[in-house]
């Protein structure tokens, strides 16, 4: 008796054409996900991105996102905040830092100084202090971490102060003078700082000082760019 195996055969052919047209399908999807760029999967500075994360970046201005800069001064390891520009580093080796955009403390709450990272916690819970309720009476008195807590994603606490690095709920303020003296992130930022940092960790709010752009008339601007900086540098205080 004689078996004609030609559907079976065809019948394989299909089956395997369209496996490989489904995986194919699949890797480029996988590429085009990430923007076309695959090799964005891997890098370091795209850590704690979820889609919300990734929103808050795409709407931040270019010079506020995370991004690695020239930083010759300064100890590996170390946190230092520049409130008059908006930025916090984390120096690392070879004369680089990451920079983050913050936002920082409005007029009469701004501070310096030297601290360290006493606690570290994960979507903190938010107990307002006495004199922020005294000033703001209609606040919560507590609040539970979440998406919705001031605090974000993140919460690094310095030293015995009240002050804290922290998340926010309230991505369009990076980048401007808004808080009661804490630092605040993004939630992608905070996240990724948090994982960089140790409880013990060294953190250096330098003396603030308005931008020359805001107090100088253009017309002597460029005059005063050629006296010497009064600006402090982060050697001197290391």
């Amino acid at each position: 008796m004689r078996i004609d195996l030609y559907p079976c055969k065809l019948g394989i052919l299909l089956a395997a054409s369209t496996a490989l047209w489904l995986g194919s399908a699949t890797a480029s999807q996988l590429v085009m996900s990430d923007g076309g760029n695959a090799a964005g999967m891997l890098d370091p500075l795209a850590r704690g991105q979820g889609p919300a994360e990734a929103t808050e970046i795409v709407e931040t201005p270019a010079n506020l996102r995370r991004q690695v800069v020239s930083y010759p001064n300064g100890q590996a390891g170390t946190v230092v905040i520049d409130t008059a520009q908006t930025y916090l580093y984390f120096v690392l080796a070879d004369g680089k830092a990451i920079r983050y955009g913050i936002g920082v403390g409005r007029a009469g709450f701004a501070w310096s100084g030297s601290e360290t990272v006493t606690r570290k916690s994960e979507w903190p819970d938010w107990t307002p202090p006495q004199e922020m309720i005294a000033r703001q009476p209609y606040l919560a008195r507590w609040m539970a971490g979440g998406e919705s807590n001031p605090l974000g994603a993140r919460a690094m606490y310095l030293g015995a102060t009240m002050y804290r690095i922290h998340g926010t709920n309230l991505p369009a303020t990076i980048g401007s003078h808004v808080s009661s003296g804490c630092i605040r992130m993004l939630n992608a930022d905070v996240i990724d700082l948090y994982d960089r940092v140790n409880v013990g960790t060294k953190v250096i709010v330098l003396p603030y000082r308005r931008p020359v752009a805001a107090i100088v008339p253009a017309a002597a601007r460029e005059a005063f760019a050629a006296q010497p900086s009064q600006q402090p540098r982060a050697s001197r205080i290391n």
